[in-house]
């Protein structure tokens, strides 16, 4: 769906006094009416003078609830300026008050505009992202006094939690987070918190997925996020400036791996925690060094009397010795106590004698002196406490390429049913060798992770497993939501248990981190098949749900896989391609599409020579190059017939319709929306059908067939809600906005537009925003607000410059030449429409007839 282009009406003066004068307001100019004590104000006067002229008194509560049907209380409350009326109630209300039609647009503007206010003054999101705090902290008191310290006016912003030696297990993110909790009123605006997974070899979190993450959690939608780290970094610290945010960066791996994390501004403070020194920070970015070794005798004791209770105080000997075997390392420590813990009947005496024994193998094993051998020795002995599946299952879940587990992946790496995959799983968590992770979810230390690696037995037939099981639940799940899709993979069902088909919807959004880590680790480990398929069971998903980030490298990593494995390639580069779409980056998307299309027709894919085809043709309508779109538009339509895809007929008869509008070939336009509509209702898609209605909806508004455009419009919108479509929602609400405006109902066009434009840029969706934000500019200009108009026309114009698409170029050019010829700069107005018509000439648009008027006068 397209919102179309229209004509703008004459402009009225912004700066007009209303027509007549309300009581209590009177000598008030729009621009005056900023907040919503402000507008209450004028609603007061409106009743005032209302009754004045009538002759009676003013109109109470009670009888505007009776001629509305609210209730008088939200009337009370839209009176006294504490909730501001929806645009419809606000219509209602202030015609009974006996506003005039001009006072009622005027109005209706200035209700818009307190909205508008409102808006941009909402508070910026407020992270609290601080994982729980520490059960049992023992000891650090030097430490925390350091941190504490260096919060005084005055101090170093950045303080660096590092462990001697490399050693990991010391309580760096403990002592993190610990402090965190205790200063984390003085940061009003928020906690971040991210484990950067510095010393997993496979899956360290990059600066700029760092970032990304963190310009969500501020607020900045998807779209939005720049792709450049350097970019990404500059807004990151935009954003904080001057924000009181608290900062904690945990398991760096290194100084240049954390620094484009840092904020510019002193008002915030940050915690990094890493196994170096991070002797760069310390140099160059002012950063005090906190140095983290083993607790000291007394704290790790003090921390197995909080574990473990009275019993270390009956056996003080043994528990020193227990603490000084741990290496008096804190993550050692409490896998010892919860064994200790499980086994009240078991003196400490004997718990001790058999780490004691766990301890001289290893020693034997271990010449050098690896100083994490103290560690290990505790997992050892905490793993020979095991059940032998258990004890299994833990070395198959280091191989998980993913940051978190649940029951069903569990169970796909043992080759176990759910159920005693769920108890193998609780045996694991209740010995401290798995964590929590949220409800049904586990993570794994990352020293737990090499140490179980170290004992995996038969790895590639446990991930096989394993990555069937995410290819056949993701496949599950895209049938679900999109169950017409065409080209869906569709694997064997694997030997492990999956989720139910009433859960794999829900499933797929708590599992797409782990997808994306999957795909990834399937391209570079020899499972290229498994990558390309979750790329083509997940790429609809990804666009509906504007995940462009894991979109981009699911399907990067696919592209590279089928690369390698010489099949899929049509599939993995058409998906590429339609993330550049979305992003709006429109000529890398045709490059992909032309690699695709020459993939499909190497292997006689005709169904992926189609959708390239398919897709090169929208590329080219946005391009300028409309000749060419109608030809890859024609043959995608001609392969589809021939190879009996009625779903992919429908598509390419939308496209083809939409691109006949644009050409002002509105009969043929009207022929293929209602065919499409046909061919949607017979396949049973509800979403695309809303497609084809709001399509001819927008023709009939280019008609002058308000009634019916706004018929089918309403139509789409219903159908896209119900299907969950926020994409074509949008564009159904921009289109109806294009309608309300040529019918002169401006306040219905600025609600419809608004919403367009808020979902736009939710989804992402760039060329909807651009369109939007022409049509916005010519209602704001049809209602006497040529600054306002001005502004979103030069909004569209630069995002045309980024993304390339030539008719809304043109149209934001030629809306900025109404605006400034309206004010009387008529010679940068005449440039403006000169340049629009040589672009709409070019394009062979009915848009040329009207500039080349204008330039003739």
């Amino acid at each position: 769906m397209r919102s179309g282009s229209c004509a703008a009406p004459v402009a009225h003066d912004p700066s007009a006094w209303f027509p007549s004068p309300i009581d209590g307001v009177s000598g008030w100019r729009l621009a005056e009416v900023r907040t919503l004590a402000d507008l209450s104000r004028v609603l007061r006067g409106l009743r005032r003078r209302h009754a004045r002229r009538r002759g009676t008194s003013e109109l109470t509560y009670r009888e505007l609830a009776a001629k509305t049907g609210w209730s008088h209380g939200i009337i009370g409350e839209y009176l006294s300026g504490r909730v501001l009326p929806p645009t419809d109630r606000f219509d209602v209300l202030i015609g009974l008050l006996g506003a005039t039609p001009a006072e009622q647009g005027a109005l209706a503007t200035a209700r818009d505009q307190v909205e508008e206010n409102r808006r941009q003054a909402l508070p910026a999101p407020v992270p609290r992202q601080l994982p729980m705090d520490v059960y049992g902290f023992t000891g650090r008191t030097e430490q925390l006094a350091t941190l504490h310290a260096l919060l005084a006016p005055g101090e170093r912003r950045t303080a660096v939690i590092s462990a001697v030696a490399g050693t990991a297990g010391a309580g760096k993110t403990a002592l993190a987070v610990h402090w965190a909790h205790q200063v984390a009123k003085r940061f009003p605006d928020g906690q971040l918190y991210l484990d950067l997974r510095g010393y997993d070899p496979e899956r360290p979190v990059p600066a700029a997925d760092a970032l990304a993450g963190f310009l969500r959690s501020l607020g900045v939608d998807g779209q939005d996020i720049p792709d450049d780290l350097s970019e990404r970094a500059a807004r990151y610290r935009t954003l904080v400036a001057g924000r009181r945010l608290l900062i904690v960066l945990d398991n760096a791996r290194g100084a240049d791996h954390v620094r484009p994390l840092l904020p510019g501004s002193p008002s915030c403070f940050v915690v990094v925690t890493s196994r170096e020194d991070l002797a760069g920070l310390v140099a160059r970015d002012g950063a005090r060094r906190i140095e983290l070794d083993m607790l000291s005798t007394p704290e790790a004791i003090a921390l197995l009397r909080a574990l473990i209770g009275e019993r270390v105080d009956k056996s003080p000997s043994q528990a020193a010795e227990l603490a000084e075997n741990c290496a008096r390392l804190p993550l050692a420590l409490r896998i010892a106590a919860e064994l200790a813990v499980a086994r009240p009947g078991v003196a400490l005496a004997e718990l001790v004698a058999g780490l004691r024994d766990e301890q001289r193998r290893l020693d034997l094993l271990d010449a050098a002196g690896d100083p994490r051998t103290a560690v290990r020795a505790v997992f050892s002995w905490s793993y020979r406490q095991l059940s032998a599946d258990a004890a299994r299952l833990f070395d198959l879940l280091g191989l998980h390429p993913g940051r978190d587990i649940d029951a069903y992946a569990a169970a796909a790496l043992a080759g176990a049913g759910l159920g005693r995959a769920r108890e193998l799983v609780e045996e694991l968590a209740r010995g401290h060798l798995l964590e929590s992770a949220g409800p049904g979810r586990y993570t794994m230390h990352d020293l737990l992770r090499a140490f179980a690696v170290e004992n995996a037995t038969d790895p590639h037939a446990a991930l096989t497993r394993l990555l069937n099981y995410y290819r056949y639940t993701a496949a599950s799940a895209a049938g679900v939501l999109f169950p017409y899709e065409r080209g869906r993979p569709e694997p064997d069902v694997p030997g492990s248990p999956v989720p139910p088909v009433d859960e794999v919807v829900a499933w797929l959004d708590r599992e797409r981190p782990n997808l994306v880590a999957v795909a990834d680790y399937a391209a570079r480990h020899g499972w290229p098949g498994h990558c390309v398929d979750l790329s083509r069971a997940l790429w609809r998903h990804f666009e509906v749900g504007c995940h462009y980030q894991e979109a981009l490298a699911v399907h990067t990593s696919a592209a590279r896989a089928a690369l390698a494995a010489g099949e899929g390639r049509a599939a993995a580069l058409a998906n590429l391609g339609g993330i550049h779409w979305w992003l709006g980056d429109f000529r890398q998307a045709g490059e992909r599409f032309r690699q695709s299309l020459a993939a499909a027709r190497e292997t006689g894919d005709l169904e992926g020579e189609a959708r390239a085809l398919g897709r090169l043709g929208v590329v080219a309508e946005r391009l300028g190059e409309l000749p060419s779109a109608l030809g890859y538009l024609g043959d995608a339509l001609a392969l589809c017939r021939r190879t009996g895809n009625r779903h992919g007929t429908g598509t390419q008869l939308i496209n083809i319709g939409a691109l006949y509008r644009r050409l002002g070939r509105y009969e043929d336009a009207a022929e293929h929306q209602l065919e499409a509509a046909d061919v949607f209702a017979e396949v049973g898609d509800l979403r695309l059908r809303g497609y084809a209605l709001g399509n001819l909806g927008a023709l009939y508004g280019l008609l002058g067939r308000h009634e019916g455009a706004l018929t089918h419009l309403e139509q789409a919108l219903a159908n896209c809600r119900e299907s969950g479509d926020p994409g074509g929602e949008g564009s159904a609400l921009a289109a109806m906005g294009a309608v309300y405006l040529r019918l002169g109902r401006h306040p219905e066009a600025l609600d419809h537009l608004r919403r367009a434009l808020a979902g736009s840029r939710e989804t992402g969706d760039r060329s909807l925003e651009t369109e939007t934000l022409n049509t916005l500019g010519e209602t704001l200009r049809a209602m006497g607000q040529p600054d306002s108009a001005l502004a979103r026309h030069r909004a569209a114009h630069a995002l045309t410059e980024e993304t390339g698409d030539q008719y809304e170029h043109a149209r934001a050019l030629a809306g900025i030449a109404h605006v400034l010829h309206d004010s009387g700069h008529t010679r940068q107005a005449r440039e403006n429409w000169r340049v629009a018509a040589d672009i709409y000439r070019r394009l062979g648009v009915p848009e040329t007839q009207r500039i080349e008027i204008l330039l003739s006068e």
